[in-house]
């Protein structure tokens, strides 16, 4: 599943600790992309109730292409 992305250097990957917060360019209403083996197949949304995260898919992706 992709939530957001992020670009960050190395140096400043290696000095992350154990809880630290990584900052993606999404939003938590935004939809999500649900990968199988590296593809897209479905779009999905993010539900938190309480401490629980989880998502729902909304949509499927057509997976099947005609060559």
């Amino acid at each position: 599943m992709v939530l957001g992305r992020s670009v960050i250097p190395m140096h400043q990957l290696l000095r992350m600790g154990c809880g630290a917060v990584i900052e993606l360019d999404s939003r938590q209403d935004d939809a999500v992309l649900i990968l199988a083996n590296d593809r897209p197949v479905a779009k999905g949304e993010i539900e938190i109730h309480r401490d629980k995260i989880a998502f729902s898919v909304v949509e499927l992706i057509n997976t099947n292409k005609k060559t």
